[in-house]
């Protein structure tokens, strides 16, 4: 997904697609030790996945934080 992708999703999705994202990662991780997993570079794309799901949550959190503060 790209961020724009990422950006249209509400709050429950958002969320639902981090922990996805976390699940693929561990599984990617454990096929890595175990020698099963024949693309390494698959560990660091799902890895900055993870990371652009965290962005716009914070992004998000910190849009809330300023209106509450200005409000």
């Amino acid at each position: 997904m790209d961020m724009e992708e990422i950006r249209a999703l509400n709050d429950d999705q958002l969320q639902e697609e981090l922990e996805n994202a976390h699940r693929e990662l561990f599984n990617l991780r454990f096929r890595a030790v175990t020698r099963q997993l024949a693309n390494t570079s698959e560990v660091g794309k799902a890895r900055k996945n993870v990371a652009r799901f965290k962005t716009v949550i914070r992004e998000r959190q910190l849009e809330a934080f300023a209106v509450e503060g200005t409000a």
